[in-house]
């Protein structure tokens, strides 16, 4: 995670997750058209930028973060029953990390170099 403080404030964060390798064609094909509500959510929620990589079984997301209440923020979107339905289709295809916290789903990852 990482931040710079100017007339807005942006965060980036980045994590990691894996994809079981018999689910990634179906998580490519939901995330080729992710539900409009979800994406609102999402853009109400203060994320920006927002992009999911994948490489050797690992799913790489990384997104800016523009607000000012991050928690509240997170627990909006996890509130909202569009991305509730949504996270029913994709945690399926997922599975956590060995380095996990408890508490995480995806595993922050830390920054270690940012180009500005």
């Amino acid at each position: 995670m990482s931040y710079w403080k100017g007339r807005n404030a942006m965060i980036r964060y980045g994590s990691v997750i894996h994809v079981k390798d018999e689910k990634l064609e179906e998580y490519k094909s939901l995330h080729a058209s992710v539900w409009p509500e979800v994406l609102d959510r999402l853009r109400k929620c203060n994320i920006k930028n927002y992009s999911i990589f994948y490489r050797d079984g690992f799913l790489f997301s990384y997104f800016e973060y523009t607000g000012d209440d991050y928690t509240a923020d997170m627990a909006k979107i996890a509130a909202d029953p569009h991305t509730q339905e949504w996270w029913r289709l994709t945690d399926p295809c997922q599975y956590q990390v060995k380095s996990a916290l408890e508490s995480e789903w995806w595993a922050s990852m830390e920054e270690v170099f940012h180009m500005n």
